[in-house]
């Protein structure tokens, strides 16, 4: 069953490295295509966010009067509150993290019993006096397990991009979802913001630091010569997958 399962897998693989090897073989001298602008919400995996939302309170009218509860001032920014709005996220990320553990165990067990008779009869003539009934059973047993690691990263990125609001939620915060790609020669970046903001949260210029988004997800990659370069043939990345060694 697992050789099966193995070859499987190597099957898979092989035929997705040669659909890849294809592509790229067909594009050699060209620089990576950029993806066509689309709806977000059409896209392959897309699923509306629900969060648990307070009870909805319906707006309330004065009888002779222009304004209600819910509405906008006339004199205010007019920031991104409705599906298709576009803001500007601010991605200001500064990270560092430094980690350093140690596990040791150690553990000696030594455990002896004698004999001096069975069934009535003495032992240490058995086996013509080759017995030592003092040293029937002797068990020794040690345990030791040392363990060390360590963590060290830094993590540094500034850029904005612009977002486009999907949803509105009940409660009035916002869904959004932006992309940005840039192609330079051969290689082409991709930067990916969603999460979900509130309206209070944008600036009067219209836009947001990324500290403000909840569950938020930021995606910052590339693709390319340079990109399939620093990567593992897909081989490798096969037999890293499989090999238990």
């Amino acid at each position: 069953m697992n050789i099966f399962k193995i070859a499987t897998i190597l099957t898979l693989a092989a035929s997705l490295g040669a659909c890849n090897t294809t592509d790229r073989l067909a594009n050699i001298g060209q620089a990576p295509v950029l993806t066509t602008i689309q709806d977000p919400t059409a896209t392959a995996g897309y699923q509306p966010v629900r969060m648990p939302m307070p009870e909805p309170m319906a707006d309330t009218y004065q009888a002779n009067s222009l304004y209600r509860t819910s509405a906008r001032g006339f004199f205010k920014d007019e920031r991104a509150h409705r599906i298709g709005d576009i803001l500007t996220v601010v991605v200001t990320i500064d990270d560092s993290a430094k980690i350093n553990n140690q596990t040791q165990r150690s553990r000696n067990s030594t455990n002896s019993a004698g004999m001096g008779g069975l069934f009535g009869a003495a032992v240490d003539g058995i086996g013509g006096g080759s017995f030592d009934p003092k040293a029937a059973i002797d068990l020794t047993s040690g345990v030791k397990d040392t363990g060390n690691g360590s963590v060290n990263r830094s993590e540094a990125l500034e850029t904005s991009v612009a977002a486009v609001v999907t949803q509105v939620l009940p409660n009035g915060n916002l869904v959004i979802e932006g992309r940005q790609e840039v192609r330079v020669n051969f290689e082409v970046r991709d930067l990916i913001v969603a999460g979900i903001v509130r309206p209070s949260d944008i600036q009067a210029n219209n836009t947001i630091p990324s500290t403000k988004i909840a569950e938020a997800r930021i995606s910052y990659g590339g693709r390319g010569q340079i990109t399939d370069v620093q990567q593992p043939r897909y081989g490798q990345q096969v037999l890293d997958a499989i090999l238990p060694f």
